[in-house]
């Protein structure tokens, strides 16, 4: 099988700004990460290729920095791994995204199967795996809780409020995980070490062949108009004394009091 993994870089932290004009987030001087769901999309494409051999393919859209998910993703088990870096990307909203990211799936070609995390922990739009889906016309699955793969097709459950739902798409197709499909490893030191000698292929637009007049800002046609940072506050905090069973009652009578139980 050759899967694509999709992963994004976001703040480690949530003492984030946002610019007033454009509001996008602010993220000089701000450490960055792997989005967390996407970890698990990347350890369900890890226990795939065990499965059925092939290769893992990470891609992520960012700057020059973004190449850090990409190694961590690499240190995680992907075998390859493309950073989409232009400014012409800049400024993008889910659909300029998906996009860019869909031109980079065309262009590396082959595709079995794309596997994206559910949404990404700094913009939970949960929009960009169907809009890509949608860019290649293929089928797609959101909310993925198991996927297992055959003869050319892909089973996949999915968790819903009140059930789990079973559906079979014919591949390739696009899948969108949640955290319940797996519980990612944490990277081996030598893993990490591997990773930073493994090459990471840079394209700008012109060497993805993207129409710019798609990516980046002037390919969103969604935009913030204005921006309101939720004032901050310190709850109060109330210590209770005594034995074990003297502070259980008091908690509880407390719980009662603020109409909780």
């Amino acid at each position: 099988m050759k899967i694509l993994v999709f992963v994004k870089q976001i703040p480690n932290t949530s003492e984030v700004r946002l610019d007033p004009k454009t509001g996008n987030l602010c993220r000089d001087g701000v450490e960055s990460v792997i989005n967390p769901l996407d970890r698990n999309a990347v350890e369900a494409a890890v226990q795939l290729r065990a499965a059925h051999g092939g290769t893992v393919t990470a891609i992520t859209m960012g700057p020059p920095q973004a190449a850090e998910v990409l190694r961590k993703a690499m240190a995680l088990g992907c075998d390859y791994a493309y950073l989409l870096s232009d400014r012409a990307f800049g400024g993008a909203d889910t659909l300029a995204t998906a996009y860019t990211l869909a031109e980079a799936a065309k262009k590396i070609g082959g595709y079995d199967l794309l596997l994206f995390g559910q949404h990404s922990a700094d913009g939970d739009t949960a929009q960009v795996g169907a809009a890509v889906a949608a860019f290649l016309d293929i089928p797609q699955v959101t909310l993925a809780c198991s996927i297992e793969c055959s003869d050319g097709w892909a089973v996949c459950s999915r968790e819903l409020k009140d059930c789990v739902q079973s559906v079979r798409v014919k591949l390739p197709a696009a899948v969108n995980v949640t955290a319940a499909i797996n519980e990612p490893p944490y990277a081996l030191p030598m893993n990490i070490l591997d990773a930073l000698n493994k090459p990471i292929t840079t394209w700008n637009a012109a060497e993805l062949g993207a129409d710019t007049s798609k990516t980046g800002t002037p390919g969103s046609p969604s935009a913030t108009k204005r921006v309101v940072e939720p004032k901050k506050s310190n709850a109060g905090a109330e210590y209770f004394t005594g034995s074990v069973k003297e502070m259980a009652a008091r908690f509880v009578d407390m719980l009662e009091n603020e109409h909780l139980i």
